[in-house]
């Protein structure tokens, strides 16, 4: 029995149909339960495009503005580490070191003495005592200066005497090394004798000396 205008057919096209999907929510619901979504459509920004770069900053944000034309630029990061000039040791950047020169002058005492040695110093050393005196001491003292000159000149003398006595001796079949004896007593005799002078303070000249070093 059927009712005037009433249809008992079921409706099948409100229906999902078998193996397919739900229809996609309707704007403003996130589709899960039907209640509807608390972020807004559109709210968050698209992604920027691959390969591009952020904007620069807003200027005066990141970067201080460039000086004034005319105005001085910052110290560099380190500047006044280094103490001002005339505080530290050794020559200057780009200069010479300071020049040193002769020594302080012998006292009269240390000249006397470095005279006496000079004069002495040839029976262990020979010619090389009064030389080697003579080179560093030089320009520290005159009487000492002297004395060492003298006692050079009278060693380089007596070694030339002994060279023409030894050629005598060669000549005169040995003979002629008779002389060695008194010429080496007389050599003994005046270095003592000079030795003295200079100990006393006084000037001294060797006999029969050749004075080559002036």
């Amino acid at each position: 029995m059927e009712l005037i205008g009433v249809s008992t057919t079921p409706d099948h096209s409100q229906e999902p149909r078998q193996g397919g999907f739900p229809p996609p929510p309707a704007p403003g619901h996130d589709g899960s339960g039907g209640h509807p979504s608390s972020v807004p459509a559109g709210a968050f920004p698209p992604p920027a495009p691959s390969g591009t770069y952020p904007p620069p900053p807003a200027p005066g944000s990141a970067y201080p503005p460039p000086p004034a034309p005319g105005a001085a630029y910052p110290p560099a990061p380190g500047a006044g580490a280094y103490p001002p000039p005339g505080h530290g040791h050794g020559p200057t950047p780009g200069g010479h070191p300071p020049a040193y020169g002769p020594g302080a002058p012998l006292s009269p005492s240390d000249q006397r003495l470095w005279a006496v040695l000079s004069h002495l110093g040839p029976l262990v050393a020979w010619f090389l005592a009064p030389l080697v005196i003579w080179l560093v001491f030089r320009g520290r003292g005159a009487f000492l200066e002297d004395h060492a000159k003298e006692s050079l000149n009278f060693q380089i003398t007596a070694a030339i005497a002994a060279l023409v006595i030894g050629f005598v001796s060669v000549v005169t079949l040995g003979l002629g090394a008779l002389l060695y004896l008194p010429f080496g007593v007389l050599v003994l005799v005046v270095m003592i004798v000079a030795a003295v002078k200079a100990s006393q303070g006084e000037p001294y000249r060797y006999p029969l000396t050749l004075r080559l070093v002036g």
